[in-house]
C-alpha cells in the first residue's frame, strides 16, 4: 500500500485549515447581517435558485424567522437524511456519516458565498433564512456526487469537488434563474440531475479497472442496511418541506406540499411493487426500498408548485418509483460494465432519471398552462444547461480529482473506514487477529 498517498496528517489538515481561513475572510469583507432595509424583493428573487418571484420573501408583513421550521427540515435531510442514507456499506459507516458532515458544513459557507455573490447588496450579502436554506440547497449537489464515489475517494479529493462543484452549480443556478426565468422549485434539474450527473462524470473520470469484478466490502450487512433506512426515513418525511421551502407563501407553498406529499406515496407504492416482481421469488431488496421509494419527491420537484393536481403528482410519482427500482436492478450493471461508471450508490437511479423526469413534467406542465408564468422551451433550455454544466464540469473536476497528490485510496483499501478513520475493533476481532498472528509464529 503506497502510505506516501494516502497518509492524511499534513494534507488534510493543511487544506481544511487554509480553505476555512480563506472562507472566513471572505465573510468578513462581504457578509453581513440581513437588516431587512435597502434591498427590494427583487434580490431575493434572483437569488432564489429555483423560483423566478419571491416577492411575498421579505415584505414588512414576515417575520425574519417564518422560515426558519422549513430550514430546519431541510437541515436535518442534509445531515441525518444524506448522510445515514450512504451507510449501507459494511465497512465505510464512519465515513459515510462523518465526511457527509465535513462536506456539508463546508459546502453551506462555500454555497452562501457563491450564490451571494451573484445578488450582491451595496457590495454586501445580508445573511437571512432564505439564504440559509439556498446554501443547504447547494450542498445537496456535493451530497449527491459525493454518493456515485463513496468508498472511493480521500477526503482531500472530495473538499477540492466541494469547492469546483458547488462553484459550477451556483453558475448554472443563476442562468437557470435569473437569465432563463425556468420554474424549478423543487430542484428536480438543477440540484438532482445536476448532482447526479456531475458525480456520474467524476466516477467515470476516476474510473477504477481493479474494482471492474466487484470489491468484498462494496456491500451491505444486516445492521449497516438498518442504519441506512434511518437516513430513508428522515428523507421521505422531510421532502415536502425540501420542495415547498422556497415557494411564495401561502397557497403555492402548501400546492407544493401537497404534490411532494402524494407524490412521494405513490412512488413508495411503485417501488415496492417493482422491487418484488423483477427480485427472486419476489422478495423485496433493500436497496430498492432505501433509494427508489424517495424518487417520487425528485421527480416531483420541478412542477411541485404548479397546478398539476394531486392525481398529477401521484402519477408522476408513481413514474418515479418504477423507472428508479428498475435501474437499479437493469441499469446500473449496465452503467459499470459497458460505459465504466461504478456508481456507489445508485444515485443516477435516485436522483438522475428521476432528476430528468422531473424536468419534463416541468415541460409539459408549462406546456399545458399549469404554472403562474414560464415557457416550455425556457424549461428545456434549463434542463439541457443543467445537464451540460454537470457532465462537463464534473468531467474537468474529475480530471483534477485525478492527481496523485490528493491521497486517492488504493483498490484494495476502498469501501474502508480504516485507512482514514481509527476504527474501533469488533467483539471477537482482536481475539482472531491474536490467533493468527499466534499461527504465523508457530508456521514460522
Amino acid at each position: 500500500m503506497p502510505a506516501y498517498s494516502t497518509n492524511m496528517r499534513l494534507k488534510f489538515p493543511i487544506l481544511a485549515l487554509i480553505l476555512e481561513i480563506i472562507t472566513i475572510a471572505l465573510f468578513g469583507i462581504f457578509v453581513v447581517y440581513d437588516d431587512g432595509k435597502g434591498h427590494d424583493a427583487h434580490q431575493d428573487a434572483h437569488q432564489d435558485p429555483h423560483h423566478g418571484d419571491h416577492h411575498a420573501t421579505n415584505s414588512s408583513e414576515t417575520s425574519p424567522m417564518d422560515l426558519y421550521p422549513m430550514f430546519q427540515d431541510v437541515h436535518v435531510m442534509i445531515f441525518i437524511g444524506f448522510g445515514f442514507l450512504m451507510t449501507f456499506l459494511k465497512k465505510y459507516g464512519f465515513s459515510s456519516v462523518g465526511i457527509n458532515l465535513l462536506l456539508a458544513a463546508f459546502g453551506l459557507q462555500w454555497g452562501l458565498l457563491m450564490q451571494g455573490l451573484w445578488h450582491m447588496d451595496k457590495g454586501k450579502i445580508k445573511m437571512d433564512i432564505l439564504k440559509m436554506i439556498n446554501a443547504d440547497f447547494s450542498t445537496a449537489t456535493v451530497l449527491i456526487s459525493f454518493g456515485a464515489v463513496l468508498g472511493k475517494t480521500s477526503p482531500v479529493q472530495l473538499l477540492i469537488m466541494t469547492i469546483l462543484e458547488i462553484t459550477i452549480f451556483s453558475i448554472n443556478e443563476h442562468l437557470v434563474v435569473s437569465i432563463l426565468g425556468a420554474n424549478d422549485v423543487g430542484a428536480s434539474m438543477i440540484i438532482h440531475a445536476f448532482g447526479a450527473y456531475f458525480g456520474l462524470a467524476v466516477a467515470r473520470v476516476l474510473y477504477r479497472p481493479g474494482l471492474r469484478n466487484g470489491h468484498e466490502n462494496d456491500g451491505s450487512v444486516y445492521h449497516s442496511d438498518m442504519f441506512a433506512m434511518i437516513g430513508t426515513v428522515f428523507l421521505w418525511m422531510f421532502w415536502p418541506s425540501f420542495n415547498s421551502a422556497i415557494a411564495d407563501r401561502g397557497a403555492t407553498q402548501l400546492t407544493a406540499v401537497i404534490n411532494t406529499y402524494v407524490s412521494l406515496a405513490a412512488c413508495v407504492l411503485s417501488a415496492y411493487a417493482v422491487s418484488s416482481l423483477v427480485e427472486h421469488r419476489g422478495k423485496l431488496d433493500m436497496v430498492h426500498i432505501q433509494n427508489a421509494t424517495l424518487a417520487g419527491g425528485v421527480a416531483v420537484g420541478t412542477c411541485a408548485d404548479m397546478q398539476i393536481q394531486p392525481f398529477g403528482a401521484m402519477l408522476i410519482g408513481l413514474v418515479a418509483g418504477i423507472i428508479s427500482t428498475l435501474g437499479f436492478k437493469h441499469l446500473s450493471p449496465i452503467l459499470a460494465s459497458n460505459l465504466g461508471i461504478q456508481d456507489t450508490c445508485g444515485v443516477h437511479n435516485l436522483h438522475g432519471m428521476p432528476g430528468v423526469l422531473g424536468g419534463l413534467a416541468g415541460i409539459i406542465a408549462v406546456a399545458m398552462g399549469k404554472a403562474a408564468k414560464g415557457s416550455a422551451a425556457m424549461q428545456a433550455a434549463a434542463l439541457a444547461s443543467s445537464l451540460g454544466f454537470a457532465l462537463i464540469g464534473g468531467a474537468i473536476t474529475g480530471l483534477i480529482m485525478k492527481l496523485p497528490i490528493w491521497g486517492q485510496p488504493p483498490d484494495q483499501n476502498c469501501f474502508d473506514d480504516s485507512l482514514y478513520w481509527e476504527v474501533p475493533e469488533e467483539e471477537g476481532e482482536h481475539d482472531g487477529s491474536l490467533a493468527a498472528a499466534e499461527k504465523n509464529k508457530t508456521e514460522a
